[in-house]
């Protein structure tokens, strides 16, 4: 094996990880959120930036108000999964510069003054820690339902503010029944790899 990695890790990280359609009624605990965002907060970032945000929608009222904002498809998922995640990219991260990347603590005003540049690094790097946030799941034994079929303006005015850009939305649990699609074909290595 090339891998270092367990192959029973990289099973349920990768190949028998599936995306969550339904969960059961298991609860997902804050101490296995906490344990997600303690693993996954070491994946990279330029600039050690990690303007990714997460706003956990654990009550009932709270759903109520988010299950509308999702596309047709979504809702019943949505309503019905244990937990769901907001993440965000937070456009003013660049505030936490001089403390996250005390090696070149300037960065915050040489690279990020302007709110364009912001908006534009913080979605790239918030996309990235998403996907960690997603293998975080898995590692905690969970299923992750990532989703962007969601009004996003909707979602940013119930729940986040002008300076947070929503990406996704993320059910969390344990999978229920028929909880996966058919497993859809992927890429083989030499159509996605090229060497010059």
């Amino acid at each position: 094996m090339s891998l270092v990695l367990d192959p029973t890790a990289q099973d349920l990280l990768f190949r028998e990880a599936r995306t969550a359609q339904t969960f059961s009624d298991e609860p997902v605990t804050e101490e296995q959120v906490q344990a997600i965002y303690d693993l996954v907060k070491y994946g990279p970032t330029a600039f050690n930036q990690t303007p990714l945000r997460i706003t956990l929608v654990r009550s009932a009222e709270a759903r109520e108000r988010l299950v509308p904002l999702m596309a047709e498809g979504n809702r019943a998922k949505t309503a019905t999964a244990p937990l769901t995640a907001i993440l965000a990219a937070d456009n003013e991260f660049h505030e936490e510069l001089p403390r996250l990347f005390p090696a070149f603590p300037q960065a915050k005003d040489a690279f990020f003054s302007e709110r364009p540049a912001r908006e534009a690094s913080a979605g790239m790097n918030a996309a990235l820690q998403a996907a960690y946030f997603i293998v975080g799941v898995r590692a905690a034994g969970l299923a992750a339902g990532p989703m962007t079929g969601f009004d996003f303006g909707g979602v940013q005015k119930e729940f986040l503010d002008g300076d947070h850009t929503p990406l996704m939305i993320v059910n969390i649990g344990k999978p229920g029944e028929n909880a996966a699609f058919p497993r859809a074909p992927r890429l083989a290595y030499d159509e996605v790899v090229t060497t010059v």
